[in-house]
């Protein structure tokens, strides 16, 4: 838990030090008053055709992108893509609504994905942008799942699955070891706007698939994942499940793979 409150800080450190510059930039991501911020939240957009956007927690921004001039860009983190670089925002314990705000210059700052959560002390969440977008309500689906981190062991890996996918059935994430042909399974079958639990597997280059129970054949590939012993990891899918996968299609199903720590 050192480790993750050092990276965390770090994170936010840098991301400041960008957004804010010499001079106060009312567009920096900014930090929430009141009780010290010991919980942390990792934010996703894993909609599908969702615009690029913004997160915030009620009206305090949690990410946002520097231009090259040091002002706000009007990226944002696109469909597909991790807020702050991938890192945790910290944030204090409370009771919050969690969204994302579009970036660009139309439609600037409109709340696409609100959801309300608690933030309980100490514990590290992330939060999903999901399903579908609709562009007449500009909404699209979210959901909020708690990051139970396991505890420090250097002699192994640790992954769960989330599953961000809404039109899919439930699937069971597995992992191939490159090496040794070992197939783990990652818990059993989630279901949408669910998550496993994290399972140890030893460090190594995997291959990994998911599958809707029943099905003989997978639904999602992905090859070559590394993963590190000591380290801890969320794999995630997105995307449109009517979408061949094998495909180019940016609405294709995808897994991604993010570091937890």
């Amino acid at each position: 838990m050192t480790n993750m409150k050092r990276h965390v800080t770090l994170a936010g450190i840098a991301a400041l030090g960008m957004l804010a510059g010499c001079n106060y930039d009312k567009n920096a991501v900014q930090q929430i008053d009141g009780p010290i911020a010991s919980s942390a939240v990792k934010f996703f957009n894993f909609g599908v055709n969702t615009p690029s956007v913004n997160f915030y927690a009620n009206d305090t921004k949690m990410t946002a992108i520097s231009s090259t001039t040091g002002t706000e860009s009007v990226n944002g983190v696109a469909p597909g893509g991790v807020g702050n670089g991938g890192f945790y925002s910290t944030i204090a314990p409370g009771t919050y609504t969690l969204t994302g705000k579009i970036s660009a210059t139309t439609d600037k700052d409109v709340s696409i994905s609100p959801v309300s959560t608690q933030i309980a002390d100490g514990k590290y969440y992330s939060y999903y942008i999901s399903g579908f977008y609709n562009t007449t309500s500009k909404t699209a689906e979210a959901f909020v799942v708690e990051d139970v981190l396991p505890a420090v062991d250097p002699s192994v890996a640790y992954v769960r699955f989330v599953n961000a996918i809404s039109n899919s059935s439930a699937m069971t994430l597995s992992v191939k070891n490159s090496t040794t042909a070992a197939v783990t399974a990652i818990g059993g079958a989630i279901a949408y706007k669910s998550a496993s639990g994290f399972v140890a597997i030893p460090g190594g280059n995997y291959d990994i698939s998911t599958r809707v129970s029943g099905a003989a054949t997978d639904a999602i590939t992905r090859t070559a994942v590394a993963f590190s012993a000591g380290r801890v990891y969320t794999i995630g899918a997105r995307g449109d499940f009517t979408v061949p996968s094998t495909g180019t299609a940016a609405t294709r199903p995808q897994l991604d793979n993010t570091s937890n720590r």
